[in-house]
C-alpha cells in the first residue's frame, strides 16, 4: 500500500501521540449529593443560571484555522456535577484537529456540515479510522488518542462534540511532546532521530 503525504503526516502525529500518552485513564466526574451545585457568587438562582448563551452567532463566521469553542464547566458553571459538556469544532478547508486525548471522558462527535476523516488508536496500538458525512456520529473512547481531519480542501466542516464530563480535559500530543521543554537529546533518542530534526519539529509547534 502506498501512503499519500496526508496519511503519512497523520500516522506520524499518531505515533508521537502514543509515545506521549500514558496508558492509564483518569477517573470521571464524582457523583453529587444535591440536585445541582451553585457557586457562592451566583445569587439569586433562576433560569439564567441554567442557560448558556456563549455559542450564539458561532455559525455566522468561518475561521481560517481550526477552532474549538467549549461549553464546559469553566464556561458554564451550572455543569458542575452534571457530567456533561459540549464543544463546537470548526474546521477550515483542509483543517486538522491534531492528535490529543480527553483523560476524563469519552467524546461523541456529530457532524453537522462538510466531511471529516476521524480516527483513534487503542491501547494495543490499533488504528481505527472512518470518513464521516453530514448526520454521522462517531465515538472516541475515553482517554484514547484521536484526531479529526477535514480532507476537503475546498469547503469547511463543522462538528459538535458531547463529553461525559463537565471538564473532560484535553492533552495535545504535539504540544505535550514538543512544547513543554523536554530535552532535545531525550526526544531524539526516543524517536530514533537526530537533534536537528527535533529542533525543526519544535519550531513548528506553539503552545495554545
Amino acid at each position: 500500500m502506498v501512503l499519500n503525504s496526508t496519511t503519512s503526516v497523520l500516522l506520524l502525529l499518531l505515533a508521537l501521540a502514543m509515545a506521549a500518552t500514558p496508558r492509564t485513564v483518569i477517573a470521571g466526574d464524582p457523583d453529587i449529593i444535591s440536585d445541582f451545585i451553585v457557586p457562592s457568587y451566583f445569587t439569586p438562582v433562576d433560569g439564567k443560571f441554567f442557560t448558556y448563551t456563549g455559542l450564539r452567532g458561532i455559525f455566522n463566521s468561518t475561521p481560517t484555522t481550526f477552532k474549538v469553542t467549549k461549553a464546559g464547566m469553566a464556561e458554564f458553571p451550572a455543569l458542575n456535577g452534571e457530567s456533561v459538556s459540549y464543544a463546537v469544532l470548526q474546521f477550515p478547508a483542509g483543517g486538522v484537529n491534531p492528535p490529543h486525548t480527553h483523560p476524563r471522558a469519552a467524546e461523541l462527535l456529530f457532524l453537522v456540515d462538510g466531511v471529516l476523516e476521524v480516527g483513534f488508536v487503542d491501547t494495543k496500538n490499533v488504528l481505527y479510522t472512518q470518513k464521516l458525512e453530514v448526520g454521522d456520529m462517531f465515538v472516541f473512547p475515553k482517554g484514547l488518542v484521536h484526531f479529526q481531519f477535514n480532507h476537503n480542501h475546498k469547503r469547511p466542516a463543522i462538528a459538535i462534540s458531547a463529553f461525559g464530563s463537565a471538564s473532560a480535559g484535553t492533552v495535545s500530543a504535539p504540544v505535550s511532546v514538543f512544547a513543554t521543554g523536554i530535552d532535545d537529546i531525550i526526544l531524539a533518542k526516543s524517536f530514533k532521530t537526530d537533534v536537528d530534526t527535533i529542533k525543526k519539529l519544535k519550531a513548528g509547534i506553539t503552545k495554545p
